[in-house]
């Protein structure tokens, strides 16, 4: 199973980068998007993906799930959700400036 996580994350950080190196900004704030939800996927899996009971059952549990990794992944969650929304908001404002979403145009060169 953690083969396949990985090969998905892999996946995941190839459309992030295609994405992040496009012209258009929204297309840059999803690749951002992408990206973070292709951390959130390697911290899982390397936490490890084992079954196990709940962390506070006692001290006579033999297999229980570690909490730390689900902690960070809810960590980075929140945090790349107010990143998204800024940027979101951020692109907003400068389309309603400028007019374009265009990275060429916005930083000013005619011919690329």
């Amino acid at each position: 199973m953690e083969t396949l996580i990985t090969i998905l994350v892999g996946v995941l950080v190839t459309v992030a980068v295609y994405l992040l190196l496009s012209k258009s900004l929204v297309r840059v704030i999803l690749g951002t998007a992408i990206l973070s939800h292709a951390v959130h996927l390697l911290l899982m899996t390397m936490g490890g993906l084992k079954k196990g009971a709940v962390p506070l059952l006692g001290e006579n549990a033999e297999n229980y799930a570690d909490a730390l990794p689900q902690a960070l992944i809810l960590t980075a969650i929140v945090i790349s959700f107010a990143v998204t929304s800024f940027l979101l908001v951020l692109a907003y404002r400068t389309y309603k400036e400028t007019g374009s979403d265009n990275l060429a145009v916005l930083r000013g060169f005619e011919d690329e």
